[in-house]
């Protein structure tokens, strides 16, 4: 029933991303299969995937919803790993600036190119393993078709007021790639106190209890924080391009640009990757990680939002790509469920979810917030 409830909702245009409320309610994995829910309503993307991969700049782009957690169907089959998923170029960046008067039919393709995919997907676990030359002529061949005619309404709806883009075409043919988390490392350690007074250090003396790696409150952290770059090499990042306003359910695209990040580290909060590991860099002192995008409705621009509310759209983002030269990503909102002023932020994250460290206190962290007004 709430699978059901979840994916209705989604279609409907209300993406809410609900946190985890009980690790003994979503501690489920394979080992203990009988311990499987289904997750949270709001948590999977359009088409009911706990994962979606777009191609963007030659590699696949993983956008992780309700930051890893799976289906009923992907724990009991041993995670996510095993997903298979239909892969396509993401259009809406590659689109130039869309024309008032062309918005609306631009807006309605590009949102029928995500049901596409999603019919696509659907498809595919369906019948997909009747072997890659099914998937050829049975799924990919006919999404093909699908897009390019799409693309082409795109193309005129734009050209009919302004420049006509060239090239859309090139962007109808989609792969098929397994999506899930990546593999693992090591830590690093701490030293003394430096002469201050510390409250503590460790959870020793903590009246909590232990922390376990799943998205839950008054518990205490004893992992360590682990390595810290120089500052030259510390994280950065920025939204580049972001629209000023949108209609309620109208889906949009968010570009983020990242510099000293490398995207390439995921543990899923879901499945209990929360907190859990050290902070590590590369062998180029660079931070590996992810970053995440989340929008929420301010009630107030005078007053601080409630904290513990759910945003409206919630996605990590985690791609391979990344490194000391800045490199956008696209971020798709498929749209906001209510009118007012919407305040979209990006952060990077470590791989277990927290923001990383700068080398010095003055150093501003990997983040940034716009505000979008969100109209009927």
């Amino acid at each position: 029933m709430l699978a059901v409830v979840g994916t209705l909702a989604v279609f409907a245009g209300i993406v809410a991303v609900t946190q985890i409320s009980s690790a003994e309610d979503r501690r489920s994995t394979a080992s203990a299969a009988g311990a499987c829910v289904a997750p949270a309503p709001g948590a999977t993307a359009p088409g009911g995937r706990g994962t979606t991969v777009s191609r963007q700049n030659g590699r696949d782009v993983r956008n992780h919803w309700g930051d890893g957690q799976m289906s009923v169907q992907e724990c009991r089959s041993g995670g996510p790993a095993t997903t298979r998923v239909v892969s396509c170029p993401d259009v809406a960046a590659q689109l130039p600036e869309i024309p008032d008067r062309a918005r609306d039919e631009v807006t309605r393709n590009l949102n029928l190119l995500q049901t596409q995919i999603a019919e696509a997907d659907r498809r595919l676990a369906a019948d997909g393993d009747r072997g890659e030359a099914f998937v050829r002529a049975a799924v990919l061949g006919p999404l093909a078709d699908k897009r390019r005619a799409t693309l082409e309404r795109i193309t005129l709806a734009i050209g009919r007021v302004a420049a006509r883009p060239e090239g859309l075409d090139r962007l109808a043919e989609c792969q098929v790639t397994t999506s899930g988390s990546s593999g693992g490392d090591d830590d690093g350690d701490d030293d003394g106190d430096n002469g201050l007074d510390v409250l503590a250090d460790d959870c020793d003396d903590s009246r909590l209890q232990p922390h376990d790696g799943f998205q839950n409150g008054n518990r205490c952290v004893s992992t360590a924080f682990g390595e810290v770059g120089s500052a030259a090499n510390n994280p950065s990042l920025l939204i580049t391009r972001f629209p000023n306003q949108v209609r309620v359910n109208q889906a949009f695209t968010l570009r983020v640009a990242t510099r000293n990040l490398v995207r390439d580290r995921f543990l899923a909060a879901g499945q209990g990757g929360y907190y859990l590991e050290s902070s590590l860099l590369n062998d180029q002192g660079l931070v590996r990680g992810h970053f995440h995008t989340a929008c929420r409705m301010l009630g107030s621009t005078r007053t601080p939002p409630d904290p513990a509310a759910v945003p409206a759209f919630f996605v990590a983002t985690e791609d391979g790509g990344g490194g000391a030269q800045p490199d956008e990503v696209s971020i798709q909102v498929p749209g906001l469920p209510e009118s007012g002023v919407a305040q979209c932020a990006v952060w990077a994250g470590d791989g277990s979810h927290r923001l990383p460290m700068m080398e010095r206190a003055n150093q501003t962290p990997a983040f940034d917030v716009v505000r979008i007004r969100v109209g009927r």
